[in-house]
């Protein structure tokens, strides 16, 4: 088998030092493969950023590892950091904050070449190869930030990462900030160099038609907890958990009577909003939201548990397919 490209093993995040505060990532796991999109997927406040922010070096892991390339990186210090910088990239969400607006783009893709001690003159051509791999013209490169628009800005974002020749990209909503039509031309940008450059992707983001359109697997995160994992298809098209039950059911449609629909829908579930339930103690962080929870849910936490193209974390998994069937 290939070896992973980005490999996370039984992740643990805390934030802040007191006594008693749940984790913020308790016990994810996942592999990308060279070529491979991973989407990461949950509500806000389900860990999927911290996780992202982990891998980058941004936040300190509590325990587990993250390996990238068949190296420990959990622990790097920011010598080590800086080395594998070169194999590990980042996309974040706002392509108007993510660029320094008093230089170049020009001069922006070079800076992370100059800190890596590349030959000057290897740096600009870089750069030149970048800004044409993401479809952007030559003049570009003495352009500033504020003469582009939002999703040129985004593919100078993407730009930036290429120009080291990463092996795997943290994309963090990139797209989230974009009007529908520039999504959609980022997205196919995405999938077109991940396939030619065999990138692995880490795609974070909450909207599940767009982490199927680029993903070949998906994560589902609640609470810093792995829901459901699988193939994208099985995962967004025949959830099983009922956590992702509800997300596909609040999954916006172009056509208002089917969004109709699909509200009255959700709403049947009996499934409360996000933060209108505390997590469990132990057990299922979801249970107190869940119309199928009974005391085992809220004791026992449940195991990932599957076959074929994908496995959920749910004590009753059976009587979840009425969930699915109802949606």
């Amino acid at each position: 088998m290939t070896q992973p490209a980005l490999s996370v093993r039984d992740l643990v995040v805390h934030y802040g030092r007191r006594r008693g505060t749940p984790p913020a990532i308790n016990g994810v796991g996942f592999d990308i493969a060279p070529g491979e999109t991973l989407g990461l997927v949950g509500e806000s406040g389900s860990g999927k950023s911290t996780i992202g922010k982990a891998i980058l070096g941004l936040q300190a892991a509590s325990s587990g590892s993250i390996t990238l390339n068949g190296t420990d990186i959990t622990t790097a210090s920011l010598r080590r950091r800086r080395v594998s910088a070169v194999h590990l990239r980042a996309v974040f969400q706002d392509p108007y904050s993510s660029l320094n607006p008093t230089l170049t783009i020009g001069q922006t893709l070079v800076e992370p070449l100059r800190v890596l001690r590349v030959p000057k003159q290897e740096q600009w051509l870089r750069a030149r190869d970048a800004l044409e791999a993401v479809g952007l013209p030559a003049d570009a490169i003495d352009r500033y930030p504020a003469r582009l628009s939002g999703g040129q800005r985004q593919r100078v974002a993407i730009a930036r990462a290429l120009v080291c020749d990463p092996k795997v990209i943290v994309l963090d909503e990139p797209v989230s900030a974009l009007d529908l039509s520039t999504q959609a031309q980022v997205l196919n940008l995405l999938a077109d160099l991940r396939d030619q450059r065999q990138l692995a992707l880490l795609f974070i983001a909450h909207d599940l038609g767009v982490v199927r359109f680029l993903s070949q697997r998906v994560v589902v995160l609640y609470r810093g907890q792995v829901m459901e994992e699988g193939d994208a298809e099985a995962v967004t098209q025949d959830p099983r958990h009922p956590y992702t039950v509800a997300l596909t059911a609040a999954a916006p449609v172009p056509h208002p009577a089917q969004q109709a629909r699909r509200r009255a829908a959700r709403e049947a579930l009996g499934i409360g909003a996000a933060g209108t339930a505390a997590a469990a103690p132990a057990g299922c962080p979801f249970a107190n939201r869940c119309p199928l929870a009974v005391d085992r849910c809220r004791t026992e936490r449940p195991p990932l548990t599957g076959t074929g193209h994908a496995s959920a974390a749910c004590h009753r998994l059976d009587e979840a397919a009425a969930l699915r069937a109802s949606r």
